[in-house]
């Protein structure tokens, strides 16, 4: 994949297989600056997965994954630095406060002043006010905003999501948008999972349905949520 290509993240050919079960089945995708691909699909379709490969913590049995023109390899940090991952688990530990939980991230990817970078993590997803608290403290929706600032401590250029509304209220899945929102309109490459497409149709530049590990299909949004959602039925449950 040439470095010219611009992409931010692409995949060509994902393969993942467990045993005899096929679970990705020749997958491409990219996502550039700016870019949010929202991933749609019925449970078992293979999203979770999808995401792990990206994210470099599951090895594709076959195929590619770029980051920044670099190929990915799970051997090599470094290729793994620009991506910030959201997974189901929070990745905070109980026993420190959430600054100090991001601090620790900051440390761990080598920033200068881990402390003020934490500092400035907690502040811009609105939680300056409750970096002493510790995780089991925190509504389920501080503590993925939590989770997404300890996911930016670094500066990544992309983020993958993993169903990151589940378990929100109203306000924080709408202060959960903004903050996406503002970080993509500054150059953030998105990749999101989700059961709930009216919960990321706002945030999507582009639209993936995954069924039975393929890509059902793949297209720039076009149009309104109500427009889509008979095509998304007629795939995911056809």
């Amino acid at each position: 994949m040439p470095s010219s290509d611009g992409s931010l993240l692409a995949a060509v050919g994902l393969e993942r297989s467990f045993g005899h079960i096929r679970v990705l089945r020749g997958i491409d995708l990219r996502v550039g600056p700016g870019d949010a691909l929202v991933v749609v699909g019925p449970n078992g379709a293979g999203k979770t997965t999808l995401l792990r490969v990206l994210a470099g913590l599951t090895r594709p049995s076959a195929g590619e994954v770029w980051v920044l023109g670099k190929r990915l390899d799970r051997s090599t940090p470094e290729t793994r630095r620009p991506i910030g991952f959201v997974s189901h688990q929070s990745m905070l530990y109980d026993d420190l406060t959430i600054a100090e939980n991001i601090s620790l991230a900051a440390r761990l990817y080598g920033l200068a002043d881990p402390r003020a970078k934490a500092a400035r993590a907690l502040e811009s997803a609105g939680l300056a006010e409750r970096g002493s608290a510790r995780p089991r403290q925190l509504s389920r929706g501080l503590l993925q905003r939590a989770a997404i600032a300890r996911a930016l401590v670094h500066e990544p250029r992309l983020l993958l999501l993993d169903e990151p509304f589940t378990g929100l209220d109203a306000p924080a899945a709408e202060r959960l948008r903004e903050l996406l929102q503002e970080r993509k309109q500054r150059g953030l490459g998105l990749l999101l999972v989700s059961h709930h497409l009216d919960e990321a149709w706002n945030l999507a530049t582009h639209v993936a349905v995954l069924g039975g590990g393929r890509w059902l299909l793949d297209e720039a949004k076009n149009g309104p949520l109500a427009e889509f959602i008979p095509r998304y039925r007629a795939l995911a449950h056809g």
